[in-house]
């Protein structure tokens, strides 16, 4: 192999020539978006259409400081800050493999636990927008109400101690505060995570803290600042040795690449009290109806990675693509996204449910895109009450089919158990892992017991169609078998 180049602003001529690298001047880059959570998904994502902007020469006044308000991203903020923060992308597609690297972030914060730092450059005038990628479960919403869960002890905690918080929201309600007092208006607030109306969830986390602690502040954050909803798509697998191989083959010393599907999508609420950047031209869409968009998006495409992961986990098929190769998990994951999704879905302009089935069973079966199912199985806490559930209850009002719903409740309790069926041990894999296995447990012999976390479940635990359909699947599963199960649904 030959020698390597480091991945720096000074060695970007170096790069193998068929490497796309930014052609603007990164010294000249001022911040206008702080943006907490700086995982795979962003720096493949919005931080490219922003880098995409600034190829044309565009949106030079809006580059990205990077920030985060967990100690365990202090090794990854090292990484980038070694590579001023930049960040090779790979794109995989069964035709071949390309590269190019993103310039779009210029900084990353101090993590601090009273994010001082952090608090300063979002009440720094420049900024006028603060993104995050928390993941679905990091906004403090209840899972069964969807209400503000104000008893959490981090939100107790920002909301006694507002100067010194140890959230992101408790950061963004801090930083605001010293806007209103300096008179120099709000930031709009924008989550890029996959949550339906997630602008208006961030909303409501935002503004229901700040009530805790300061009534005229929450109403000011209310009536001024904006929180758009958008919804946002693109495969973007985890980070380890395969792809750490990759960029190497590609000749570049990065330690912190990140690979990436060829497709792309971003749908924004145009609502930005302080500007924004004109992403449109890079290729998202802005858009009064995101809803029909986010709908199809997070109960086709986000559900069914959850049929087929928590599948997986059990049967030992550890990437996503072959889930998709195994027939029973694929005729599981085609029957339910047909019969029991789609009737609860919208189609958008130029996009049919039906057509959308299509698309992401190809993107899911794109062997070049090494996602694995553990991954994608992770929190699924929080996954299935936001991914999953919604369709089971608009199924039991509707009278349409929820029995393979069911069956995707009773493999998260067969996996949640915590072994494979070839007796391989499946880590723990949810922030709430020790209760959800003794749960998990408990069921095997009594099915009631998984569904009587009402804290996920509500009252679907007592609505007969869907907690017999869930018995009858999860006794099968620990008595015949997975596989059996997957193909009885199948077979109808």
């Amino acid at each position: 192999m030959d020698e390597l180049t480091p991945l720096r602003d000074a060695t970007l001529a170096n790069l193998p020539n068929a490497v796309s690298v930014p052609t603007y001047d990164r010294s000249a880059l001022t911040p206008g978006i702080v943006h907490i959570g700086l995982g795979n998904f962003h720096r493949a994502h919005q931080a490219w259409y922003l880098h995409r902007l600034m190829q044309m020469g565009l949106a030079h006044d809006w580059a990205i400081i990077g920030a985060s308000v967990r100690q365990s991203d202090a090794p990854k903020r090292a990484r980038l800050l070694a590579q001023d923060c930049l960040t090779t992308l790979i794109e995989l597609d069964p035709s071949g493999v390309s590269a190019e690297v993103v310039g779009s972030m210029i900084g990353y914060l101090p993590i601090e636990d009273a994010n001082t730092a952090l608090i300063r450059q979002m009440a720094d005038p420049a900024t006028r927008i603060v993104a995050l990628t928390v993941t679905e479960g990091g906004y403090y919403v209840d899972p069964v109400t969807g209400g503000f869960d104000a008893a959490h002890p981090d939100m107790q905690h920002d909301a006694a101690h507002p100067d010194t918080p140890r959230t992101a929201f408790g950061a963004m309600v801090a930083a605001l505060r010293q806007r209103r007092d300096a008179g120099t208006g709000p930031f709009t607030g924008q989550s890029c995570d996959n949550l339906q109306g997630n602008g208006a969830i961030l909303r409501q986390t935002v503004v229901s803290l700040a009530r805790m602690s300061d009534t005229a502040l929450a109403d000011w954050i209310d009536t001024n600042a904006s929180f758009p909803n958008a919804m946002v798509d693109c495969i973007v697998p985890a980070t380890g040795p395969a792809e750490l191989a990759l960029v190497r083959d590609i000749g570049i010393d990065d330690t912190a690449p990140v690979t990436h599907e060829n497709f792309r999508q971003w749908v924004i609420e145009d609502d930005f009290c302080a500007g924004r950047p004109d992403w449109d031209r890079a290729g998202a869409t802005f858009t009064d109806d995101v809803h029909a968009y986010e709908a199809m998006k997070i109960r086709m495409l986000n559900a069914g990675h959850q049929l087929l992961a928590n599948a997986g986990e059990i049967l030992s098929v550890p990437t996503i693509s072959g889930c998709m190769a195994h027939p029973a998990i694929a005729a599981f994951f085609a029957r339910v996204e047909q019969a029991e999704i789609t009737p609860h879905v919208h189609a958008v302009p130029d996009m049919t449910p039906q057509t959308y089935i299509a698309l992401i069973a190809k993107r899911f079966s794109n062997t070049a895109i090494v996602d694995t199912t553990q991954r994608v199985a992770f929190d699924g806490s929080s996954r299935h009450t936001g991914f999953l559930l919604p369709t089971v209850r608009d199924g039991l009002a509707a009278g349409t089919p929820v029995d393979g719903l069911a069956l995707a409740e009773a493999l998260w309790a067969r996996m949640c158990e915590g072994t494979r069926e070839d007796g391989s041990t499946i880590p723990p894999n949810d922030p709430h892992w020790p209760a959800l296995q003794t749960a998990a447990k408990a069921a095997r012999h009594d099915p009631a017991a998984w569904l009587a976390q009402r804290q996920f479940y509500g009252d679907l635990a007592t609505a007969p169609t869907f907690a017999r359909a869930f018995d009858h699947w999860l006794t099968m599963i620990w008595t015949t078998g997975t596989e059996a199960a997957l193909r009885a649904y199948a077979n109808g």
